[in-house]
């Protein structure tokens, strides 16, 4: 095991690595950080990969923003630091809207991807009951009650539009609700803006065979885009999770593990 810290611009990015052979890289969801990996790690180690998470810019033990930057730099900054020439991405949310971004700027340095309850770079939100609860986190936000924005971020994309907190299992809520209030205590002063490539309008540009993966639990926003990178994306494939949201590698481990390494194993066979 290889844990550090390497320098991007204007700051740093915590990692931690596992294991040898194939660079396969995690990135984790939005409001969360590495630890939402932990039930993935040792499963693809045992597979075989050469594991990599890491802390996007103002998540976990990473740099707080002070200027504008771009995730996907920082990801390239972090493969070429720890001399990865061509790896694999697996990215949930926040993490697969990053992937899809990093794929479309630096095609050849990536093999596979697994998109799971995707995000996409350009993309608005329409759901009703999530634009409802994005209100309220920022009029908790405003009120600068940081237990009710944790909450409403918890409902919107852990419990997700369907289910009552009440419906998840309060472990899973408990664990997101720490690395969330985690991110707003160590960086609520960042002051840079995330630079984008607005990727929702070229889709067609993904050349890499990807898997994209969604909870039949979360919003509406996040199916319809999975649908458009299905369609549009040159080597796609797709997969539902019955009975889980938007956090579905935290929620249902070992389906998402299976379906992940059948994936790449297939992939790879197919080349």
């Amino acid at each position: 095991m290889t844990s550090g810290r390497v320098p991007v611009r204007d700051g740093e990015l915590f990692f931690d690595e596992r294991g040898a052979g194939h660079p396969l890289v995690l990135l984790h969801s939005g409001s969360l950080d590495h630890r939402m990996w932990d039930g993935q790690v040792g499963p693809f180690v045992r597979a075989g990969y050469r594991v990599i998470r890491y802390d996007a810019r103002g998540h976990g033990q990473s740099t707080t923003p002070k200027s504008d930057f771009a995730a996907y730099e920082d990801l390239h900054e972090l493969l070429t630091r720890l001399d990865v020439n061509r790896a694999s991405l697996v990215g949930l949310s926040y993490g697969a809207r990053t992937a899809i971004d990093f794929a479309l700027a630096y095609p050849n340095t990536v093999e596979m991807m697994v998109l799971a309850s995707p995000g996409v770079s350009g993309m608005q939100f329409t759901d009703p009951a999530i634009l409802a609860l994005m209100q309220q986190q920022a009029e908790a936000a405003q009120a600068r009650d940081v237990d009710g924005y944790v909450e409403y971020f918890l409902r919107a994309w852990v419990d997700g539009p369907q289910r009552t907190p009440g419906a998840v299992d309060a472990e899973l809520r408990e664990r997101c609700r720490k690395m969330a209030r985690d991110v707003i205590d160590a960086h609520a002063a960042g002051t840079g803006a995330l630079r984008e490539l607005g990727a929702l309008e070229r889709l067609r540009e993904l050349t890499t065979p990807l898997l994209v993966l969604v909870g039949d639990l979360d919003s509406s926003d996040i199916h319809t885009v999975a649908g458009r990178i299905e369609a549009e994306a040159q080597f796609a494939a797709s997969a539902v999770v019955p009975g889980t949201g938007h956090t579905l590698a935290m929620e249902q481990p070992a389906a998402f593990n299976a379906a992940v390494l059948t994936f790449l194993e297939r992939a790879r066979l197919a080349r």
